[in-house]
């Protein structure tokens, strides 16, 4: 039965503030999406890259979550949020161009694709610590599951249409297009976010590093909805870079597709995010919150399964179902479990708060990305898909056995699930 009976707002009734931040997450998650499916078809398609080294360009490109996470959590709660969106923004709009001058001048190698992809990073990494805090100061509470959703149908129209240009971009025009392309959207993104206006916040006590760091893991660590929510990203993420590392070369030496066709099976990818975002209002207004929840963790373990029936029958058409799976579930994961962050954690630590997730879930991608590296490299692509499927039912087990699955309603505060 229904959970909540109010009709959610509507995106048109969230402030300007707010519509100049999703369009500027638009343009940034475009940018970034059309580099990372460009990157990996340009080592094996340009550069002759197999599995094994596309893993290791993979565990660059997503280091920064790792490294970078806490840094730039803690400095998002001392500092302006969109200035630091911003600064980040353009260091990745630096780094696009920065391959662009070495396709163009003959002198791309996979050492040059891995440093640029780490530091293209970087501005994905402050949008993910920076962006929840930013949108609670810029809209109401009530709305910030509106919000969210807006948010996300933007990285899912993304996730959707960058790997398909990306791939058709360098498979029939060329590489430099497509890293121009990621360049402008990434300089878009930046003029955008300096035109937002961020609310002052209350002056805080200037506080050493490891003390703000010290206090936002004591509460991650307390908190028993947190520590299911980061525990479950953590080996979904695993289990899908593990995939990300070595389907490039899979999908052309398997599946026997072009550069284009890799595109347009990523592709599917942010379709079914796409497809999820715009269903999400209705079904979190049919489900309980903590069914919502366990939506995306399922949906992910049947992709992993159905893309393992590709290497029985490899068809490019059951691949893009496994990655339309991976984007249609877990967006209602990322939306949700999103907003419950919000709802329990105190606005003076959300950054912090929002970095250490980050850390632990986005830096556990590097660790699946090595997974796939060393294993690929060793033993090829196929085993990694099975590999995959071990994590991805790891992630399922968890949100299942944990309060979070239980829940009826979003909590009121931190007070009521703090233990």
């Amino acid at each position: 039965m229904p959970v909540q009976t109010a009709t959610p707002p509507s995106a048109a009734s969230l402030p300007a503030a707010f519509h100049r931040l999703a369009w500027s997450n638009l343009a940034a998650q475009c940018a970034e999406q059309i580099c990372l499916a460009a990157t990996p078809i340009v080592a094996v398609f340009t550069l002759g890259a197999g599995a094994g080294q596309t893993g290791w360009l993979q565990t660059a490109q997503t280091m920064p979550f790792l490294v970078l996470s806490v840094v730039l959590g803690v400095w998002a709660d001392q500092t302006s949020r969109q200035k630091l969106m911003a600064c980040a923004e353009a260091v990745r709009c630096a780094a696009l161009l920065a391959i662009l001058a070495a396709l163009v001048t003959g002198s791309l190698s996979l050492p040059v694709l891995a440093v640029c992809g780490f530091i293209a990073a970087c501005g994905t990494v402050a949008y993910n610590v920076a962006a929840p805090a930013l949108v609670t100061t810029l809209v109401e509470r009530g709305a910030w599951a509106a919000a969210n959703g807006r948010i996300e149908l933007a990285r899912s129209v993304a996730y959707s249409a960058g790997p398909a240009i990306g791939g058709l971009l360098v498979g029939m025009i060329g590489a430099p297009v497509a890293f121009i392309t990621a360049a402008g959207l990434s300089a878009v993104a930046v003029l955008l976010l300096a035109k937002i206006r961020e609310p002052a916040r209350a002056p805080t006590e200037t506080r050493r590093f490891t003390s703000e760091l010290r206090d936002g893991a004591t509460f991650v660590a307390g908190n028993a909805l947190l520590r299911a929510v980061v525990s479950t990203a953590v080996f979904f993420n695993i289990g899908f870079f593990v995939i990300q590392a070595v389907y490039v070369p899979y999908a052309r030496l398997h599946l026997g597709l072009s550069a284009a066709e890799v595109g347009a099976t990523l592709a599917a990818y942010g379709v079914g995010m796409i497809i999820g975002a715009l269903c999400a209002p209705k079904i979190s207004m049919l489900l309980p919150f903590g069914r919502v929840l366990i939506v995306g963790p399922l949906c992910g373990l049947a992709a992993s399964l159905t893309l393992c029936v590709t290497l029985f029958v490899p068809s490019p058409w059951i691949a893009s179902a496994a990655y339309f799976e991976l984007g249609f579930g877990p967006i209602l994961w990322v939306i949700s479990s999103t907003t419950l962050r919000q709802a329990i954690t105190p606005q003076a630590m959300l950054g912090r708060v929002s970095a250490l997730i980050s850390t632990a879930t986005y830096g556990s991608r590097p660790v699946g990305a090595l997974i796939g590296a060393t294993l690929g490299g060793a033993a090829g692509a196929r085993p990694c898909l099975v590999v995959a499927v071990a994590a991805f039912a790891i992630q399922a087990f968890i949100i299942l056995r944990s309060p979070a699955a239980r829940l009826d309603d979003l909590p009121a505060s931190a007070l009521t699930t703090h233990k």
